[in-house]
């Protein structure tokens, strides 16, 4: 069963792509940080440019707190499948 491995080995898809659907979401997630990380760090250099003003700064707080809550979300969302994944290949 390929879900009991889901992060190693057996690659089902050819180049970069995910081979299971489980690396899928996990890649989705790490795609979606990468962005997050980016804006954020986007920001920080205006901000470090002399645009300091307290709605940029603001703006950047909540960019920041949104990463925080994606990060959190992507690592229980990947935690809880993981959890059922290991179940069900208890079951199997």
């Amino acid at each position: 069963m390929i879900a009991a491995t889901p992060l190693t080995g057996n690659r089902m898809a050819k180049g970069n792509a995910p081979g299971t659907w489980f690396e899928a979401l996990a890649d989705a997630w790490g795609q979606t940080l990468d962005g997050q990380a980016a804006r954020i760090e986007q920001m920080s250099d205006s901000v470090g440019q002399g645009g300091d003003n307290p709605s940029q700064i603001t703006k950047l707080t909540a960019e920041s707190m949104r990463m925080s809550f994606m990060a959190n979300s992507s690592s229980s969302s990947i935690d809880s499948v993981g959890k059922a994944l290991e179940t069900m290949a208890r079951k199997g």
